[in-house]
């Protein structure tokens, strides 16, 4: 018998619909995925990119009080890297996020830094790695965000590691978190994206475990990343190629993942994102569905 993970609260996202932005024509609408997800089985849900959902939090509310749905976090992509001149437009953003998120009953907020290449074009934004100055102005960037976040709204902030920004693998993840505050900054472990980037999360669960302060699950086809980094492609010709795959038929093995987050005896949210921006709309509810599934059969 599969022992429970009853530390693991196991939710989806807007990403696993394959929503990318807060109004694209090739995504589902924002009330399919509300229905879907709920239909699904999972409880618990994140923003996605703020407009997709609503945003008048009586409404949301409404919405998702109707489909047994809760908040787990919200997200906000950041540039912290480029200083304190990009505070202010930063913070306005995030503000809004937040104040949304705080307002569903949500206590996270998921902080993605900015990318060097763009995600679908590929065209490079940036410099692929950050100078020192630009690693200090990221890293106290993010410790203030982490505590105005805090104290202005009570929310947790996790930092995403993601494939093509300037935290992604094991080098720049553990870089990050010995240079922070662990008071401030928190980590959000996509297994699918640090797998991506060469990066195994069972041993970063076991060696930063307290650093540790959400997941999302994600698979990575090992076939399919190969022909990504031995040509190159940014992230967002990858997903359309298919890098990203369905559970169980890729890596990392999550059943080993959730152990160790298990391990950890605190409770921590596993949100799974399938990406697959862009996809056709009747894609989505069945890989959700056999994924609820997969994760149950885990014990989760």
């Amino acid at each position: 018998m599969t022992k429970a993970l009853d530390r693991i609260r196991v939710g989806s996202a807007p990403d696993s619909w394959g929503v990318w932005f807060a109004d694209d024509p090739e995504q589902v609408p924002w009330d399919r995925f509300l229905d879907e997800v709920a239909e699904a089985g999972y409880p618990w849900i994140e923003l996605g990119p703020y407009g997709y959902l609503p945003t008048d939090p009586v409404r949301l509310a409404d919405e998702l009080a109707r489909r047994a749905l809760r908040v787990s976090a919200g997200t906000v992509f950041t540039a912290l890297h480029r200083g304190p001149a990009v505070w202010h437009a930063t913070w306005a953003h995030v503000r809004e996020v937040a104040a949304l998120t705080r307002a569903m009953g949500a206590a996270h907020l998921v902080v993605i830094p900015e990318f060097w290449r763009d995600p679908v074009t590929g065209e490079r934004t940036d410099d692929e790695r950050l100078s020192p100055a630009a690693f200090a102005d990221l890293t106290a960037g993010m410790e203030r965000l982490g505590r105005r976040v805090r104290e202005e709204f009570g929310l947790r902030i996790v930092v995403h590691p993601h494939a093509d920004t300037h935290i992604d693998g094991e080098a720049s993840v553990t870089r990050f978190l010995d240079a922070t505050d662990p008071g401030a900054v928190s980590l959000c472990l996509d297994t699918g994206h640090y797998a991506y980037c060469g990066g195994d999360s069972v041993r970063l669960i076991e060696t930063y475990g307290e650093r540790l302060g959400y997941l999302h699950l994600k698979q990575v086809d090992p076939a399919v990343l190969a022909e990504v980094v031995a040509e190159g492609l940014p992230f967002g010709p990858a997903v359309r190629r298919g890098v990203m795959t369905e559970p169980p038929a890729g890596v990392p093995a999550l059943p080993p993942v959730l152990a160790a987050a298990q391990r950890l005896g605190v409770d921590l949210f596993a949100i799974v994102e399938q990406d697959m921006y862009p996809c056709p709309p009747g894609r989505p509810l069945p890989v959700a569905r056999r994924t609820r599934r997969f994760l149950a059969a885990c014990g989760a």
